[in-house]
């Protein structure tokens, strides 16, 4: 998750001089959007219960993934 955010907005602006839409690079907001679905993945997992790295590893070499 990065979270610097290194955004070159350009903006939309009505008769009136006022900010009605923004546009930025394709990459900026894939960056954004990835940000964010880790944002709400850390968010839906902040109840999950941990686990120690031995028994991790031990799962995992049980499983046969290492």
């Amino acid at each position: 998750m990065t979270m610097s955010m290194n955004l070159h907005p350009q903006y939309i602006t009505n008769d009136n001089g006022e900010k009605t839409s923004v546009i930025i690079s394709i990459e900026e907001y894939e960056n954004m959007l990835e940000d964010f679905e880790d944002l709400v993945t850390v968010a839906q997992r902040k109840d999950e219960e941990s686990i120690s790295s031995e028994d991790f590893y031990k799962e995992l070499k049980e499983d046969g993934l290492i």
